[in-house]
């Protein structure tokens, strides 16, 4: 008996192809828009995780200059012999690959050549060898060691012996001691060894991870978004089939067929459709991924400097998670449908009853649930703290709005119909109230994606508006330089102060404000400042009170984090407690900063000598300038001029938002298969009800086009509801969870030309889909409109 009843509900399948490849391209889309945000975050772990195993990184303490540079041999030789166990580090660039010189005898465990077939001996003599990912040596250029591939390598690095990265870099000194768990008793102390020398504690971690964890968490909440989108298609398809499939269903209960047995065979057969849907989700996962990967790498590497595969590696993990969020998904889509059937007296009804009219109490509960939604995303937003905060704001807002999108097209097309005036237009605005149900669920993802594009795209054009006017108030020098060592940085500043407008020395040390990590900077009292910068809120006269050395000036993140505010005190060392002067926007920057005036830093920290300068200066003696400096011994590629270090930040701005804008498309696309996919599913039903109205008169092209004008016309009043809620969704992701996710507040702007394209995008979809429907059914033959009169009613 279940071979036959399961052949029986099968059967319904081959009656209804396109039903099936709704349901299967639906789930298929849903799927492969969340496994590919999946596949993408498990490659950038995986890259973290690389880049942590390669140098412990955050598992071990570290020994650095506290000025910044280099450390000199002699230092670690003599912390050796006072028994610190460290390590030397060596880092720097060939071409575009990291180079990584570690000591392997002194290493701590797990530091050092993942390749099986490392040879310690050939490692350490001889010209050496060099491990790496195989894309990351054949970017090398040429060299005598010997390469060696070594997949357990972070991305973009390779690793060498101290020594052969020290020729190769060119350099004497190494850059930070790796220092070991375990440490001998009664070792004296780093100051007395090596005063210039800062220990920076381990963290417990890799900081990279923890940097581009708000990244990763927006990027998974947009895939989430294109899901849910997909799953009303899903959803429409799966209570559409049970719906036609009652008739059925009452037959086999009637034949004595068990309840249990009928929903679990039900369950079995959406269980495989979701196997099948959810391979083919992470196949479309995997392009689309593989398309992806290399703008996410690019911004994650210009905004944290993380360095993340190009390539993308079959991982299970994520391909694990597409099948389940795929079952996960048709449960959810089909739960209710399920519960139906389960509790279905034995003789209700089978016909073709309104499946897709919500009666009143449905309505009502819809409604109730509706303002509860509403009213939580309003709690969230005003009361909440954190990303999860925000993110439950997105969520319950998005959701109520989709879920209150029904109930006002009803309303306003119950309007319509009141107002209409003529037979014809009273029917158009009656059965197209009639068809807003059969539709809603593929109106709801409409209502999603655009609101989701309007959102999103009021969020990067508040962001680019923002970013571009901050680049022209923070790099207003027209020269920037970077000097080799102290020395050089004493004679060039000495050599341009007669032949340029204003030298402004950049210098900064790590430090603690309030428990928390931060960046001390160093200002020099100049018209550059008070001319250029902008200031969220300050004092009267900051730049002249800061030269004064009467405060401070930090940024929007320390505020924020520390609790800051103008006038609460800044500890900066044991006598040395100042008020803010003024909070400022610091935009793209994900930790915190203090700036003090340059006589205070230096009386704080005369260790640092600053060896990078912004150079104030007439733009038609930049050339003059850069050629004099070269002509001093300052390296070619020490030099960067203002135009071209805005363009890489525009360019690293630009790559960031490239991924959101690919899914923002996709969501769309996404919507407007539901649309088409819902009319199709609503042809054939929609026989009945129209061939009473040919039969009166009305031509089948003329049915078409009013076919043509409903569609289009629930996607305008669809586009119009999304407005706000778009808008609200942009004040979220700017106000809420771009401070908790980066600790900055973005200003609002609107772009009303914006906003008229999608909406032209969305009308443009809206028709695209149900083109193919008019055309079917002005193409129907009349005799199948005249069997209408003949069937059994």
């Amino acid at each position: 008996m279940t071979r036959t009843v399961l052949w029986a509900l099968l059967s319904h399948w081959r009656r209804a192809p396109l039903q099936l490849f709704t349901l299967i391209a639906g789930l298929a889309l849903a799927t492969g828009l969340w496994s590919g945000v999946q596949a993408i975050n498990a490659e950038a772990r995986a890259s973290y995780d690389a880049a942590a195993a390669t140098l412990g990184e955050g598992r071990y303490a570290r020994i650095e200059a506290a000025s910044g540079g280099e450390i000199a041999l002699a230092d670690y030789v003599a912390l050796r012999r006072a028994g610190w166990q460290v390590s030397p580090v060596v880092q720097g660039r060939l071409g575009e690959v990291r180079l990584v010189g570690i000591e392997p005898l002194t290493a701590p465990g797990g530091i050092g050549p993942g390749a099986e077939e490392a040879d310690i001996a050939a490692f350490l003599g001889g010209a050496g060898q060099v491990f790496g990912r195989a894309e990351a040596l054949d970017a090398l250029p040429a060299l005598d060691a010997e390469r060696v591939v070594a997949p357990d390598v972070a991305p973009g690095t390779v690793l060498t012996d101290i020594s052969v990265a020290q020729r190769l870099l060119e350099r004497d000194g190494v850059d930070a001691l790796l220092v070991a768990p375990e440490q001998p008793l009664g070792r004296a102390d780093l100051a007395e060894i090596a005063p210039d020398l800062a220990l920076r504690l381990a963290q417990g971690g890799s900081e990279i991870g923890r940097l581009t964890d708000s990244f990763h968490l927006n990027l998974t909440a947009f895939g989430l978004l294109c899901f849910a989108v997909g799953i009303f298609i899903v959803h429409g398809a799966v209570g559409l089939a049970f719906e036609q499939r009652r008739p059925v269903l009452r037959t086999m209960r009637a034949l004595g067929v068990p309840l249990g047995r009928l929903v679990a065979l039900m369950v079995a057969e959406l269980a495989g459709i979701a196997l099948v849907a959810g391979t083919i989700g992470v196949g479309l996962g995997w392009l689309l991924a593989a398309s992806l990967l290399p703008d996410v790498a690019a911004t994650l590497r210009g905004l944290y400097g993380a360095e993340v595969a190009g390539g993308l590696t079959f991982r299970p993990v994520w391909w694990l998670s597409g099948l389940g969020i795929a079952v996960l998904g048709t449960a959810l889509a089909a739960g209710a449908a399920l519960w139906r059937i389960a509790t279905m007296p034995l003789l209700a009804a089978g016909g073709k009853r309104a499946w897709a009219m919500a009666d009143a109490r449905s309505a009502r509960w819809q409604g109730a649930l509706t303002l509860g939604l509403i009213g939580v995303a309003a709690a969230l937003a005003l009361w909440g703290d954190g990303l999860v905060a925000g993110f439950g704001t997105l969520g319950a807002g998005l959701v109520g709005a989709a879920l209150a999108l029904p109930l006002l097209l009803g309303a306003v097309l119950a309007a319509a119909a009141r107002l209409a005036r003529g037979a014809l237009a009273q029917w158009f605005w009656a059965d197209t109230r009639q068809q807003l149900p059969g539709l809603s669920l593929a109106l709801m993802a409409l209502l999603l994606a655009m609101a989701a594009n309007i959102g999103v795209s009021t969020m990067v054009g508040s962001f680019r508006q923002t970013f571009t006017g901050f680049l022209d108030q923070r790099l207003a020098p027209e020269l920037y330089i970077e000097t080799a060592d102290d020395a050089q940085a004493r004679t060039v500043e000495a050599f341009l102060a007669p032949r340029v407008r204003s030298v402004l020395p950049l210098a900064s040390v790590e430090i603690k404000v309030a428990g928390l990590p931060a960046e001390l900077n160093l200002a020099r009292p100049d018209p550059t400042y008070p001319e250029n910068w902008r200031f969220l809120q300050s004092v009267e006269t900051p730049w002249e009170r800061l030269a004064a050395r009467e405060g401070v000036l930090i940024n929007e993140q320390l505020s924020r984090r520390a609790g800051l505010g103008l006038g609460d005190a800044v500890s900066l060392g044991p006598r040395a407690e100042l008020p803010v002067l003024g909070i400022y926007g610091d935009y793209g920057n994900p930790v915190g900063q203090v700036i003090v005036t340059e006589a205070l830093f230096a009386e704080l920290h005369p260790e640092i000598v600053p060896r990078r300068f912004g150079l104030r200066l007439d733009p038609d003696e930049v050339p003059r300038i850069r050629a004099a400096l070269i002509a001093e011994g300052v390296a070619e590629a020490a030099i960067t001029d203002q135009a071209a270090l805005k363009r890489f930040s525009l360019q690293v701005f630009e790559r960031t938002f490239a991924v959101t804008a690919a899914l923002n498309v996709l969501t769309l696309a996404v919507a407007g298969f539901a649309i088409l996919m819902s009319l199709l599913t609503l042809a054939a039903l929609r026989l009945p009800q129209l061939a009473p109205v040919w039969a009166l008169g009305l031509t089948r092209r003329r049915l078409a086009a009013l076919e043509m004008l409903r569609a289009v016309l629930l996607a305008a009043l669809t586009t119009l509801l999304a407005l706000p809620v778009g808008l609200a969704l942009a004040w979220v992701l700017l106000s809420v969870v771009n401070v908790a996710a980066f600790g900055w507040r973005l200003p609002m702007a609107l772009f009303p030309a914006a906003y008229a394209q999608l909406g032209l995008f969305a009308l443009l979809a809206a028709a695209l889909a149900a083109l193919w429907p008019a055309i079917r059914l002005a193409r129907t033959p009349p005799a199948a409109l005249l069997g209408v009169f003949a069937s059994e009613r």
